[in-house]
Order: C-alpha cells, then structure tokens, then sequence
C-alpha cells in the first residue's frame, strides 16, 4: 500500500522526532530527497519517501515511529 499523504517540513519533524529548523537544514545541506511536490514555493514529500529515507539514512537509530 502506497502512503501518498504529502508531508511538509513539520511532519517530517514530528515523524523523526527533531525541530522543524532541523528538517530545514538537512534540505539546504543537501540530507532531504527532492521534494515530491513543491506548492506556493513550499516543498513537501510523500510520506513513504521520507519514511524510506529515514530508513536509509547514516546514522539511523530507530527514531522513526
């Protein structure tokens, strides 16, 4: 089953449990996949390419829910 749910910075936040302005600084370091879809100038990601990205990611310690 495919998660289509669109996820904005604060989402991903919540899912992996940091600051908002950290999800930021992952984007402008080049840590984030490109945005799924990007509205009024505002990224946001499909839920199930952040969760394969938080499962991918060094340094993963299951924070994830």
């Amino acid at each position: 089953m495919t998660d289509r749910k669109l996820w904005s910075y604060k989402d991903i936040a919540v899912h992996i449990r940091v600051q908002t302005d950290t999800v930021r600084s992952y984007r402008k370091h080049g840590l984030l996949p490109p945005p799924d879809h990007v509205e009024a100038g505002k990224p946001y990601w499909f839920a199930d390419t952040i969760r394969l990205w938080v499962a991918n990611r060094p340094g993963n310690r299951g924070r994830a829910k």
